[in-house]
C-alpha cells in the first residue's frame, strides 16, 4: 500500500515534503495536491511510473501529459517560450491554466504526442506541489486524478487511497483542492486559443484572438 502523508496546505511540514521528494526521485509514482485538484504523478525519467499512470487512467499513447514546473525559467528549458508567450506565462502564472507549447529535446519523446512536438506545461498556484517541486529540483510529469468511466476527478485522498494505494507510492492529503480542471491555452498558433475553459479566467486571452 502507499504511504500517506498529511501535508498542511499554507505551511507545509519540510520534512514531509523531502520525504516525499525521495519517494519521487526513487521511482515513486504520487498523488499530489494543486490549484485544480489531485494530480497523478512521477519523475521525468520514470518510465514505470508513465505505464502505472497510463493504467490507472487506461490512456493511449496519444495523450497529452502535463509538466508541473516550479518557475518560468524551469519552463524555457522544456519547451519554446518567444516574447509574447514569456509576457503571457509571467502575468497568468501561477494559477490553474496548462499553456501548449513547443516541446524542447529535453521532454523525453514518450511524454509527447506521436506526431505533435507540444507539451503542456503549468506552474500551480499550490503551495505543496511547489514546495514539492523545489525540492525535487525539476519538473514532473502529470495528469488529472481521473479515472475511467467518471466524469469528475477523485478529491478524497482517503477515498483516492482506499481504491488505488495497492498501484501507487505516496499519496499526498493537501486538503480539498477543488475539481475542476485547469483552462488550457494552446500558444503554438499566431493568436492564443481557448481550447478548454476551466477553473483559470479565460477573458484574457479572449481578447487576443
Amino acid at each position: 500500500m502507499a504511504q500517506f502523508f498529511a501535508i498542511h496546505p499554507e505551511n507545509p511540514q519540510a520534512r514531509l515534503i523531502q520525504q516525499s521528494a525521495d519517494a519521487i526521485r526513487q521511482g515513486g509514482v504520487v498523488v499530489l495536491p494543486t490549484d485544480s485538484g489531485y494530480a497523478l504523478g512521477c519523475a521525468l525519467e520514470n518510465k514505470r511510473g508513465v505505464d502505472v499512470i497510463r493504467q490507472i487512467r487506461r490512456l493511449d499513447d496519444k495523450h497529452n501529459f502535463t509538466l508541473l514546473c516550479r518557475d518560468l525559467s524551469e519552463i524555457s528549458v522544456y519547451a519554446r517560450v518567444e516574447n509574447q508567450e514569456y509576457r503571457l506565462l509571467k502575468s497568468h502564472t501561477p494559477g490553474a491554466y496548462t499553456f501548449i507549447l513547443e516541446a524542447t529535446r529535453e521532454v523525453p519523446r514518450r511524454l509527447l504526442h506521436p506526431k505533435r512536438k507540444q507539451i503542456g506545461i503549468r506552474i500551480p498556484d499550490n503551495r505543496i506541489a511547489l514546495d514539492l517541486l523545489e525540492n525535487v529540483g525539476e519538473p514532473l510529469m502529470t495528469s488529472t486524478l481521473m479515472l475511467p468511466g467518471e466524469e469528475l476527478p477523485m478529491t478524497d485522498p482517503y477515498e483516492i487511497n482506499e481504491v488505488l494505494g495497492h498501484q501507487l507510492d505516496l499519496v499526498i492529503d493537501g486538503g480539498f483542492c477543488g475539481f475542476e480542471g485547469t483552462t488550457v491555452i494552446d500558444l503554438t498558433q499566431d493568436i492564443p486559443l481557448v481550447t478548454r475553459q476551466g477553473a483559470g479566467d479565460a477573458s484574457a486571452f479572449s481578447e487576443l484572438a
